[in-house]
């Protein structure tokens, strides 16, 4: 809930400094006006040069960029910003679902594992206190039934121990999950917010005779950043579901009375490591549902920061289930 809540602090930050691109318009306005004089007057002369009939339509394009200036929050971030909000809405519901019925599996599978350790008189007391009790109320004072009440109480506190320090681990690694997904959105917003601010002054370039590819950049790179949040949320919809078909095949597998369930939780680590490193490679796979050309070094930088960025996440999330998740699999 902590970073469900920094994501949305995220959103309220892009909302509140989008009226600073209103701002920067006028200054966008006074270039773009210096610009369309340039334009027109070269398009102008040089159908006078050639004793041809100016064409009239051309000269329409800077009036046109014109108006996204003067009402650039509006006409320009407001259109784009609605078609595709759908699309993040979309593959947020997605993730939802996909989580919910995560959620509700892991609990089955837990109630499941601990009824069928309580099935099993030897490992019954590890998971209930009562057949503990119980336990130790029938042994004697005999030396054979202390050395057995010691091995009890040794044999639970290593169950606890061990599973103490796999519920740690998981939760280490739910961080740091949550924690590249943090990441991810941060980068975004500001990303998002740098192009908003400075979208005027992009337009406006674009009057310019020979920087009319500007606008075509500026909308791709706009549009590439917008798409890393739902491309994110259907990884992460994904990896969910991964789950829950790895949950759904234990659970068949725990309605057998003979199944000794397995709670070293491997494969969940497993699966957790390759989220957090496959978030890092969200910008590159944006990149290929809209190429935002021109980028050039830009993007080639972005995506070495961020496949940099996975190597060190896997690097550490590696070494700790090497030298953790080995031991609890013994």
């Amino acid at each position: 809930m902590e970073f469900e809540n920094l994501h949305q602090v995220l959103r309220a930050l892009y909302d509140d400094m989008m009226p600073l691109s209103a701002e920067m318009a006028a200054v966008a306005k006074g270039l773009a006006g210096l610009g369309a004089l340039f334009y027109m007057a070269l398009k102008v002369w040089q159908a006078l040069s050639r004793a041809e009939p100016v064409d009239v339509f051309p000269l329409l394009r800077p009036f046109a960029l014109g108006l996204c200036i003067m009402f650039f929050p509006t006409m320009v971030l407001g259109t784009i910003n609605a078609v595709l909000s759908p699309v993040v809405t979309g593959t947020h519901g997605i993730l939802e679902g996909q989580v919910l019925d995560l959620n509700a599996l892991q609990q089955q599978k837990d109630q499941l594992e601990r009824e069928a350790m309580l099935r099993n008189p030897e490992t019954a007391y590890l998971v209930s206190d009562e057949e503990f009790d119980r336990q130790l109320e029938e042994l004697g004072w005999s030396p054979s039934d202390l050395a057995t009440m010691s091995g009890m109480y040794l044999e639970r506190i290593m169950y606890q121990t061990e599973k103490n320090i796999r519920d740690g681990f998981r939760e280490f690694l739910e961080i740091l999950f949550q924690a590249a997904a943090l990441v991810i959105d941060t980068i975004r917003t500001f990303f998002l917010i740098v192009l908003s601010i400075l979208g005027p002054i992009a337009f406006a370039i674009s009057v310019w005779d020979g920087f009319q590819s500007t606008l075509t950049q500026w909308l791709t790179r706009y549009i590439s950043v917008y798409l890393w949040l739902p491309v994110a949320d259907l990884f992460s919809a994904m990896l969910a579901r991964i789950q829950s078909l790895i949950l759904q095949e234990d659970i068949q597998n725990l309605s057998d009375p003979t199944y000794i369930p397995d709670s070293s939780n491997t494969v969940y680590i497993i699966f957790m490591i390759i989220g957090i490193i496959g978030y890092f490679t969200i910008p590159t796979v944006t990149g290929w549902i809209i190429q935002a050309g021109g980028a050039g070094n830009y993007t080639r930088n972005v995506n070495q920061a961020t496949q940099r960025a996975g190597n060190v996440a896997g690097a550490v999330t590696g070494a700790g289930a090497g030298s953790i998740s080995g031991k609890l699999v013994q």
